[in-house]
């Protein structure tokens, strides 16, 4: 295909995957003086007049938001100060047309000096040894094609360009090559493998190898030396060498931006002893400069930090957010402290710079302050309104497609004036993916509005029912939601007890730690309530589980939830009760839920660990379904001693998820007569007993789970044809910078509910 073909260019979605031009858009507008008064309201029809009468107006034009700076082709390098970042966007099929897949290249420069272009051209198939083994120049489509920069956001400091682009799929997994010309690093910058990058598209009869990361940062006070840093990225970037990744999935805490209050421009609010005091705190334009600085340049350090940048620019993310990406416990504090000021002011700040960095949108026009009314609520579908004196020196892109991944919700969160965002796409040929937005909506005592499971489940519904190849459905939480329960630490920490410490720390420093700076309750009664089995969200867990059900019955598709926040590696599932003798190949309630963190943060203790594999019960999520961990980890990884000799259910060492699709009758390995599979050695004691429940291996594909499955490199296909390959990979010693791991396998089967008894 010629340069300037079909697939070049910024896109814009309606089911079919609709193409536009990428051609610049921030036109030229007035420029005023800043504003005295920041009243404003917005005009309709995409065009607004945001000053007050008598003062010279900001015009925008309908593509875009403000003036920002100019542009202007005088040659010379693009100073690069992060990316490029990799995203996956989705896939289209047309009738009688080829199979695309979607994504865009994130660049952040300082102010420019000419337009960037990216090429980028087919290297050829997936060789054995994980090489193209061909490069292809004459086929029809593959030649080199470019992508024009689209300017999303721009500032005096800083331009953010995206490149997209739609690949033709072809009958072979294949290796595809980018490049932007002319570009300078700055210092703290990626500068690996210069301005060329490379990365895997699935085959369109293929399913997506997947990557699953969560907890990509480190708590405030933990020593990063001793723990080696992101260590894990070059395991990841090791085995994504030998056997590529189409795709890696974040579940939440991409970045932590926790520091904002210990050594950033919250940390004097943080010091107010006075809770009323700290609550009427004002949130005003000069303290939003400043944390808007501070998520910036977090953002920019943090991404920019090898293995793991390296990573972003070869392994196509798609990511949710938690909160960590906000501030650690957002939302799950008091509701009357989180509608205070502060906490909605970076709240606004923080979804910002998630928009732009983690999904490469333009973010809203404005973010809450005190002092701009139109920015303290939202105005209709847009967010927050329109503030002048924040886009004085700025320009934001008006997209006019949302990018049809996203499901919106109907109306904004409690204290972020935007709608919550979650994704549905496909992964491949057999395989959908539902991420869902866990933290904008979520307050102490909901996770989401009820209105938006409706909004989701009915887009799922009509994706799948489009797809009657999908054997899967990967649903991606924050955190897990099977998992043992912490009731009674909830009511010894929200006891009366409680009292006469927390006035003991107040008065005389006793047990500091012990309650956090915010609304002083028990510093981890907010990761308590951020949990699924939480006692609070009990009804809603209840209901979203029922709905997956249904939703795997009617469309006989499997569900399997991906999880993480708590840092430690486990799989609970939920399974019919045993009672009902449904096999699971036939059991649409059978979900596994794969417990995956933190691929960087440190673990907790190992006492932790234990006590939570002592609190692994059966628990009963309705008279039909059962829940329980799985006895997963038969030893502790290398030489080390991480757990007790009785846990088997909970890993603490950082981890991260591969996921496989083994393709139908090809590659995978046989399950014997006895039901076992062939070349997995047998436990040296019987692990079924007379009457299964979930303390016990539930199918062919669990038997055998831990470091001797077939499936635990990562790399080798395991036991159920048509099923998921899963492999957690464990750090053997947090000492080692190679970050080196073990893995643990196990599979997950495919999903027949009509298959005969």
């Amino acid at each position: 295909m010629a340069t300037g073909s079909a697939y070049e260019g910024d896109h814009a979605l309606d089911g079919a995957y609709k193409l536009r031009d990428n051609s610049i858009v921030n036109t030229a507008v007035s420029a005023t003086s800043r504003l005295a008064n920041r009243s404003s309201k917005p005009a309709q029809n995409g065009s607004a007049n945001l000053s007050t009468p008598g003062q010279e107006p900001i015009v925008y034009s309908r593509e875009g938001y403000g003036e920002g700076p100019a542009v202007s082709d005088m040659g010379g390098a693009l100073e690069v100060m992060c990316g490029p970042l990799l995203n996956y966007k989705g896939m289209s099929t047309a009738p009688a047309k080829a199979s695309l897949w979607h994504g865009s290249v994130l660049l952040v420069t300082k102010p420019s000096q000419h337009h960037p272009e990216l090429r980028y051209h087919c290297l050829g198939p997936v060789g054995p040894e994980n090489h193209a083994t061909q490069t292809i120049e004459n086929a029809p489509g593959m030649q080199e094609q470019t992508s024009r920069g689209l300017q999303i956001y721009a500032d005096q400091d800083r331009m953010f360009w995206r490149f997209t682009f739609s690949l033709p799929m072809q009958d072979f997994e294949s290796f595809w090559q980018y490049s932007i010309a002319d570009l300078r690093f700055l210092s703290g910058a990626s500068s690996r493998n210069s301005s060329v990058r490379r990365f895997a598209v699935p085959a369109r009869s293929q399913s997506m190898r997947i990557m699953f990361h969560s907890c990509n940062g480190f708590s405030v006070g933990t020593d990063e030396d001793a723990w080696s840093g992101p260590a894990l990225w070059n395991d990841v970037l090791c085995v994504h060498d030998s056997k590529p990744f189409h795709v890696m999935l974040g579940g939440g805490d991409q970045i932590y931006n926790d520091g904002v209050r210990v050594g950033g421009p919250l940390k004097q609010w943080t010091d107010i002893g006075n809770p009323h005091k700290r609550r009427e705190y004002p949130f005003g334009e000069r303290l939003r400069e400043e944390c808007d600085r501070y998520y910036f340049d977090n953002y920019v350090r943090w991404f920019s930090t090898e293995p793991f940048a390296t990573a972003n620019g070869q392994i196509p993310q798609v990511n949710i957010w938690d909160d960590h990406d906000i501030i650690d416990g957002f939302g799950s504090y008091t509701d009357h402290f989180m509608r205070c000021a502060v906490f909605r002011g970076i709240g606004g700040v923080s979804f910002k710079y998630y928009c732009l960095f983690q999904h490469h949108i333009p973010p809203p026009k404005s973010t809450f302050t005190t002092d701009s009314a139109p920015t303290m609520q939202a105005q209709g579908p847009e967010g927050a309104g329109a503030d002048p004196v924040q886009l004085k020196e700025a320009f934001v892109l008006n997209d006019q497609e949302e990018d049809p991944s996203w499901i919106i919700g109907a109306r904004p969160g409690p204290y972020v004036e935007e709608r919550s965002r979650s994704l549905y796409m496909q992964l491949g040929a057999n395989i959908g993916f539902l991420g869902i937005d866990a933290r904008t909506e979520r307050t102490r005592h909901q996770v989401n509005y009820p209105d938006t499971y409706d909004i989701i489940f009915n887009r799922v519904r009509a994706e799948v029912s489009k797809a009657p190849a999908l054997k899967h459905l990967i649903v991606l939480l924050g955190v897990p939601i099977a998992y043992p329960r912490l009731a009674w630490l909830e009511s010894i920490f929200s006891s009366p007890i409680i009292g006469p410490i927390r006035f003991l720390s107040k008065r005389f420093g006793v047990a500091g730690g012990f309650f956090n700076h915010f609304d002083g309750q028990v510093d981890l009664l907010d990761d308590l309530d951020d949990h699924y089995t939480a006692r609070q969200h009990k009804k809603e867990r209840k209901d979203l589980m029922l709905r997956l059900q249904n939703l795997a019955h009617e469309n006989d598709v499997r569900v399997t939830i991906l999880g993480g926040d708590v840092h430690l590696a486990a799989v609970g599932r939920f399974y019919s009760k045993p009672s009902l003798a449904i096999p699971p190949e036939r059991d649409h309630r059978y979900m596994a839920n794969i417990i995956s963190s933190a691929i960087t943060n440190k673990p907790p203790p190992k006492a932790v660990a234990n006590l939570l594999a002592r609190r692994n019960k059966i628990h009963h999520l309705d008279h039909q379904t059962d829940e329980t961990l799985m006895p997963m980890f038969d030893k502790d990884p290398g030489n080390s001693a991480k757990t007790a000799n009785s846990n088997k259910c909970t890993m603490p060492s950082r981890n991260y998820a591969i996921i496989t699709e083994a393709p139908a009758n090809e590659g995978a390995v046989n399950v014997n007569m006895n039901g076992r599979i062939d070349g997995v050695e047998a436990p040296a004691q019987p692990t079924q007993s007379k009457k299964k429940d979930g303390h016990t291996f539930l199918h062919a594909g669990e038997d055998g789970a831990g470091t001797k499955h077939v499936a635990a490199s990562g790399v080798h296909r395991g036991a159920m044809s048509g099923g998921l390959d899963v492999s957690i990979r464990v750090e053997i010693d947090q000492h080692d910078r190679e970050g080196k791991t073990d893995g643990y396998g196990f599979s997950i089967p495919a999903l027949n509910t009509k298959a005969s008894a």
